[in-house]
């Protein structure tokens, strides 16, 4: 499909725009930027949802996080059968930037919460920001992680129906969890939800008709200059990137079932599609949903009217929750 005339539309807004040049930016490209992206029908998380702020105790320090869930949730005594998914939710940003506030974390969150019935857990790891780098922000995912494993039965989640997932960098990062805790034999999610996730350096190559269609794409929405110096800064470097720093380049033996969402116009669509054909290749299930007409990030757009692919997108992602899995939580 052609790219969604909502951010056609809205393209003349960033020209001459690009995040790499921060401090070159003028006050008037500054004002269109934050024009682009503000939400035209701001969100309101549900009376249904709630919503608590956590700090968990984590490696090197404090993590902040937030809960959201059903209002209806089962509290600790219910029955096992009475309980509900639970899902530990990473929003992305480059590994150096996003936020809890971010809506592809709060509003994703919310929604996951009020259709999936879910408990969520998102995560405000630590950004590879100041000398901070790899290992550190997947140290605290994999905190976060073992908190929620360690409350499930507190916050009425069935252990058997914990997943991890993210968007963009917090998809690698709930790949990675993944891969830790297997190669430490903790406590396996039972899915991995992974929406335009970057898992691969270099990121395999466009199709030649994606590509004729991303040169509409202004560089704000694109990787193909941006992504090594987004390496470099999570890593510090660009050679022997840890396996779980990229897990498309890991032993993918053993990992969950995913669901891999890619946007149709995004240069880190292949990575995406990529990873899903390793894990069938491993032994593993995968199922891709391909968000038509999107560029990457579209899920930091609130679900409104005018776009309703990311309405779709959620219920892709809350339905993978819904679903029953095969195996417990081990």
């Amino acid at each position: 499909m052609p790219i969604d005339p909502f951010f056609v539309r809205r393209f003349p807004m960033l020209d001459g725009i690009d995040l790499a040049t921060d401090a070159a930016r003028s006050p008037e490209q500054d004002a269109r930027l934050a024009a682009y992206r503000s939400h035209p029908h701001p969100y309101t998380v549900p009376d249904t949802v709630a919503v608590s702020p956590l700090t968990i105790p984590g490696p090197h320090g404090p993590v902040a996080a937030r809960l959201l869930r059903p209002r209806d949730a089962a509290p600790s005594e219910a029955t096992a059968h009475a309980r509900g998914p639970g899902v530990l939710w990473l929003h992305g940003g480059g590994f150096a930037g996003g936020s809890l506030d971010a809506p592809e974390a709060h509003v994703v969150g919310a929604e996951l919460a009020r259709r999936a019935g879910a408990v969520v857990l998102t995560v405000g790891y630590r950004l590879a920001v100041g000398g901070v780098r790899h290992p550190v922000p997947l140290d605290d995912v994999a905190a976060a992680w073992d908190w929620l494993v360690a409350a499930a039965g507190d916050l009425g989640i069935d252990p058997t129906r914990m997943s991890i997932g993210g968007t963009s960098a917090g998809g690698n990062l709930a790949a990675a969890a993944c891969l830790r805790a297997r190669d430490r034999g903790t406590a396996r999610p039972a899915r991995m939800l992974l929406a335009y996730p970057a898992l691969h350096f270099p990121t395999p190559a466009l199709p030649d008709a994606v590509l004729a269609q991303m040169r509409e794409v202004p560089v704000l929405h694109r990787f193909t200059d941006r992504w090594e110096s987004i390496v470099r800064t999570y890593v510090g470097r660009l050679t022997d990137v840890p396996h779980e720093a990229m897990p498309g380049h890991a032993d993918l033996t053993g990992l969950p079932p995913a669901l891999v969402v890619v946007a149709e116009h995004d240069d880190l669509r292949p990575s995406g599609e990529l990873f899903a054909r390793q894990l069938l290749d491993s032994g593993g299930e995968a199922t891709t949903y391909l968000a038509a007409g999107m560029l990457h990030g579209h899920l930091n757009r609130e679900p409104t009217p005018e776009l309703p692919e990311v309405d779709r997108t959620i219920d892709v992602l809350a339905d993978a929750l819904r679903r029953p899995v095969r195996a417990p939580v081990r």
